[in-house]
């Protein structure tokens, strides 16, 4: 069933179609939620409040694209939980985390692989959220420079210009990144 129908039924109450547009889209939302820095803790609450948001507000839903009214929402959950956990951080004053070492079956080449995923995430997660954002859209959900545009509420040329610089920024970032694990590893 195509998106338009989906949605027209939702509006109408339809909750076979409401859970088939969660189904089809929850993977995007995750996916775009972790990547803007939140952590896998967070994702499924993320993802929930999304699809309430959704539901709340889908008698509204009036854009021709379905997908940017969605990152959008994403986008404005991800800053609410960001903005709550750094509350939350400041109260309590936590130490981080350390991941806990654990026996692994992994090949080198997944050890290799997960590490380039790791250092790359990391310097995308360190980019300016003005960066960040459009690579991430652009590189990781394939969206064009007018999607961004629209989802971000930004000019064309003002996306254009922070991909050209995001992407210089993170080219150096992760330079630096991979020299530093190198003097560490090697």
């Amino acid at each position: 069933m195509d998106d338009q129908l989906l949605i027209q039924q939702a509006q109408k109450g339809n909750l076979t179609a409401y859970g088939e547009l969660i189904q089809k889209y929850s993977p995007v939302v995750e996916r775009f939620a972790y990547q803007m820095g939140n952590s896998m803790d967070d994702i499924p609450d993320i993802s929930q409040e999304v699809f309430i948001r959704v539901y709340r507000f889908l008698h509204q839903f009036s854009h021709s694209r379905f997908t940017t009214w969605l990152y959008k929402i994403t986008l404005n959950v991800s800053r609410d939980y960001g903005r709550q956990r750094n509350q939350l951080k400041s109260k309590l004053q936590k130490l981080q985390n350390e991941p806990i070492p654990q026996v692994s079956t992994l090949t080198d080449e997944q050890i290799f692989r997960e590490e380039e995923d790791r250092i790359l995430h990391h310097c995308i997660h360190n980019l300016d959220e003005k960066y960040q954002l459009p690579i991430i859209l652009h590189y990781f959900h394939e969206k064009k420079y007018e999607e961004i545009a629209e989802i971000l509420s930004l000019n064309l040329s003002t996306v254009k210009t922070r991909l050209l610089r995001g992407k210089a920024i993170l080219k150096q970032a992760l330079i630096k990144a991979e020299g530093e694990e190198g003097t560490i590893n090697g």
